[in-house]
């Protein structure tokens, strides 16, 4: 699903580039320019960043109890 228009950036590219090590809504815009336009992805960007590193951290944690 597409979450910014003006950029064209999806939601599988977000979820990629938290995989490859972005933590924040800064270094994903930096990698791909998501919120620079109209701003308006901005919301739904963060939340599937932290979502994304939230499952991160579960996971290790998962991997680390077991």
């Amino acid at each position: 699903m597409i979450i910014c228009l003006c950029r064209a950036v999806s939601d599988r590219e977000i979820r990629s580039l938290v995989d490859s090590g972005a933590r924040s809504m800064a270094e994903v815009r930096e990698a791909c320019g998501i919120g620079e336009c109209c701003g308006k992805c901005a919301r739904q960007a963060r939340e599937l960043i932290v979502e994304r590193v939230g499952t991160m951290v579960a996971n290790e944690l998962s991997r680390a109890a077991a």
